[in-house]
Formats: structure tokens, sequence, C-alpha cells
């Protein structure tokens, strides 16, 4: 457990920080496919009659522990993260954009686009249990901590592709208000998956001169699924990359509505394309699901009961969980130990996972020529401690922005449910873009807990 903990911090050095992908460049009046995945209607503003994407890549990481100068000091990572009493959250997040195509015809416009994802969460663990699980116990050295949550704690991975097929309609159009609506209907191919989950924890942790022991644990819910490569470790990278996509298992769907306040339109039409006072938005996206079918499925729902400690049986000894790398050898230890009961079949067995469906709202304004300033919302609608849930944050990002046309620089100030405020500052040279949404933060604070970076062509 310890290897599967810490390999997965590890990958907070390795991949950037956040969790709004392209922060102020998808509400930006430069409009093109990658605009369409935050709100399809946007699709019909598109600023070229065709656009061809080569690659857009989006890498971050959110978390509420360790800050930037933890990462580049002599801190020990993993004492750090099981310190004090808040439960710890931290999430890798990549999307990898491929080819994609989009074109307008009159009110019409269409595109399609290819993506991967690949996801690592760590949802309110408790810190006393992985300070027992990991560090065995060395932020308490003696003694013993009772352990009551009315939560469910989560360590989970997945990765899944996306073929994404677009159409958007232009209802309004004249001198002064502009009105679309689109849709994107997603193929999802699941890939890997991974979930430990352990609902409304108790217990009491020992620690007798570094032995740490688990007892006083009664009907305990956990649940254990894995599916593709992550069945063999879910926190290397390699795993990830064994198998990233799979066969067609899925569906899911964007629905967008977008809203033009327009300016005084120009004699040239191309000038006048997407020339506004005001340009809103308002999408739900993700609504849908996908199931795992790999040879190697696997979903049980176990309880477990430990007793209480007694001399000569203390109970549970945590540090054989030391150099444990997947949720096979947990499972085993734990049936081992006699501490396991069945409350479902542990045939192999296909299971569904919920993406994370959100609501964005936006609203970009123009405050003077090539000066503009816009503000993003976005709300999670399923709360992320379900077994069956990929998570998503809420977050609140506000934009200000110079823009030439072909020339753009943008500077997002974000607020992201798990890290707090971050700041940072991006631009585009025609179609190449590259960014950050926190890297000011990062360098001029110390205790900063986010970074990320996305670019594209």
């Amino acid at each position: 457990m310890r290897k599967l903990l810490i390999t997965s911090i590890s990958l907070i050095g390795i991949t950037a920080f956040s969790q709004e992908h392209f922060a102020g460049l998808t509400t930006s009046n430069r409009v093109g496919v990658l605009s369409a995945t935050n709100n399809p209607a946007e699709l019909v503003n598109m600023s070229h009659t065709f656009e061809v994407g080569f690659y857009s890549l989006s890498a971050n990481v959110s978390n509420n522990k360790i800050g930037i100068n933890d990462l580049f000091s002599d801190s020990d990572l993993e004492t750090i993260l099981f310190t004090g009493n808040d439960p710890v959250n931290f999430r890798v997040d990549t999307e990898i954009y491929g080819p994609s195509f989009g074109m307008k015809y009159k009110k019409l416009a269409f595109a399609i686009t290819t993506k991967i994802t690949g996801k690592l969460d760590v949802v309110d663990v408790d810190p006393n249990l992985g300070d027992g699980l990991v560090n065995a116990g060395l932020n308490s050295l003696f003694g013993s901590t009772t352990i009551s949550n009315d939560y469910n704690q989560r360590l989970s991975g997945t990765t899944w592709g996306e073929i994404g097929l677009t159409g958007a309609l232009n209802i309004i159009n004249n001198a002064k208000h502009k009105f679309n609506v689109g849709a994107t209907f997603k193929l999802l191919f699941p890939g890997s998956y991974s979930n430990l989950g352990l609902d409304k924890f108790n217990g009491t942790i020992t620690n007798d001169l570094g032995e740490v022991y688990l007892s006083d644990v009664n009907e305990v819910n956990i649940n254990i699924a894995y599916s593709g490569g992550l069945a063999d470790n879910f926190s290397n990278v390699n795993d990830y990359t064994k198998s990233l996509i799979g066969g067609l298992n899925g569906f899911s769907g964007d629905l967008g509505i977008n809203y033009q306040w327009r300016d005084q339109p120009e004699d040239n039409p191309k000038k006048n394309q997407n020339k506004y006072k005001l340009n809103a938005g308002l999408s739900v996206r993700n609504i849908g699901s996908m199931t795992f079918k790999d040879d190697n499925n696997y979903a049980t729902n176990y309880v477990l009961n430990i007793p209480s400690a007694t001399i000569g049986n203390p109970g549970l000894n945590l540090n054989q969980f030391e150099n444990v790398e997947n949720l096979q050898e947990v499972e085993e230890i734990l049936i081992n130990e006699g501490y396991l009961g069945l409350d479902a079949s542990r045939n192999k067995q296909d299971f569904t996972v919920k993406l994370p469906t959100t609501i964005t709202a936006y609203a970009d304004v123009k405050l003077i020529p090539k000066v503009f300033i816009s503000g993003f919302l976005q709300q999670k609608l399923n709360e992320n401690n379900g077994n069956d849930q990929i998570t998503a944050q809420n977050i609140v990002t506000i934009t200000p922005r110079f823009t030439t046309g072909f020339f753009e620089v943008f500077a997002p100030f974000s607020n992201t449910e798990i890290a707090g405020f971050s700041s940072g500052v991006g631009f585009r040279i025609g179609g190449f873009f590259l960014g950050s949404s926190s890297v000011i933060t990062a360098l001029a604070s110390d205790n900063s807990k986010q970074a990320d970076i996305y670019t594209g062509f």
C-alpha cells in the first residue's frame, strides 16, 4: 500500500496541477473546435469556415496538502500528506486531443474530435488511516488513534478514449443578437479502471514501537474493482499507457446554448466575425457512462470486521501492506487474515462507471477594443465519493485578455474546490497556444498547491 499510494503522490512532480482544462482559451473570441468541447453551441461561431486540430494537451493535478516548496525541499512528502485532520484529496488529470476537424455552412456547423483521458483520484482519505498504511504511524509514534468517518474514502484510476460528433445550429442572427444551440454525441472506449472504496470507516490504529495494528473495525463496506492494465498497479505511469482505450462500451453527450450581444456590424462580414459586446453560454457536459468488459474484470463488495485488540491478538498488522502494489494483493492479505467477508458474488463481472457530469456557464465581455474579460463557472452534479463515479471539481475562473485576432495573451485567475486560488498566463499566436492557469502563483508562493500546463495547435 505504501508503494501504491506514494508512487501516486510522485505523479504530482512529473505532471502539472489544477482542474479546469485550457483555462482562458475556450472562452476566447477566437473560436475553434476546442471551444466546442466546452460548449457545442460555440461551433457556429467558428472563426474560419474549416479548422483542423492537430493536437491539444492539458495536464494537471489539484491537491490540498503538498505545496510547491515541498516538492523542491528535503521534506518527506508522505509525512506532510498525512499530517493534520483534514481528509487528503488530490487529482491527477490529463486530456490529450488527437486529430479533429470542424466546418460550418451557413447556419450549420459540424465537427469530429478524438480524445484520450487519464485520471488518478484520491478522495477524502483519512490522514490517520493513510499515516498508518503508508508511514507505519510515524506521525504518532506511540499510543492509539480512533477513526470514525461517515463518508466513502476512495483511491481510483481511470483511462478511456472518446470520439465526439458535434452539431450546432444558428437560430437567430441579426445586427444586434445571435443565438445558437448545439449538441455533442460521444462514443466512449473504456481502457482501464481501478477503485478501492472504504465506506464509513471506523477503527483504532495502535502504534507499538513501529508495529502498527488496526482493530475495533465494525461493518466497514469495501469496494474493490479493477479492469485492464490498472489491475496490476494504478500508481505507475506505464500501467496507464498499457490500455488507454478499449472497445466501444459507452456513450455520453453535451448540450449547450450560446448568445451574443453584437457590436455594430461592419461592411466586411469576415471582419465582423465574433465582434460582440457580450458572449455568453451555458452547457451540460458528460451526460453518460461507460461499461468495463475486459477479460480480467473484477468488482466485489466486502464487509470488513476486525475485533478489539487482546493479548496475543493485537489486530491487523498494517506493516504488511508496505510493499503492496495492486488491489489484488490488498484483497489477498485481508482474506488470508480472516477479516474480510463477502457481500456480493466474487465472480468476474462487467461494471459501469459514470462520467463526471457538470454544468458550465461563462460570459465574455468587451471592455474596450481589443480588451476583454471573461468569467467561467463549473458546477459538478454528482458526488465524488461514489465508487462508480469519476470525479470533477467546482471551479470559478476570471480571465482578462488582450487580443488582436492573430495574437492573444490572457491571464486566468482561478479558484478550485481542492487547491484554492491560483493565477497564470497564456498566449496564442495563430493556431498555436501555450498556457498555464497557475504558473504565476507557483512562482510567487511557496505554498501553492497547483500548477498546470496546456498547449496545442
